[in-house]
């Protein structure tokens, strides 16, 4: 994400994969109005990593099976 751009929150509300069920160790996910935000769920101290759209959709197309 440009450093010029500020994220701003769409829903509000970090997820987890339901996979994880009630493991610490995972990261979580929050929908913004301009991108996407993740951060590690046993380290929120750490701080949260934001993503514009493009890059969001790089990622999760290059985690899919082929």
């Amino acid at each position: 994400m440009r450093s010029s751009d500020t994220p701003t929150t769409r829903t509000g509300v970090f997820r987890k994969s339901s996979y994880s069920q009630s493991e610490a160790a995972c990261v979580e996910v929050a929908d913004l109005d301009n991108g996407t935000a993740i951060r590690d769920t046993k380290h929120r101290d750490l701080g949260t990593l934001f993503f514009g759209p493009d890059e969001w959709q790089a990622f999760i197309d290059s985690t899919k099976e082929v």
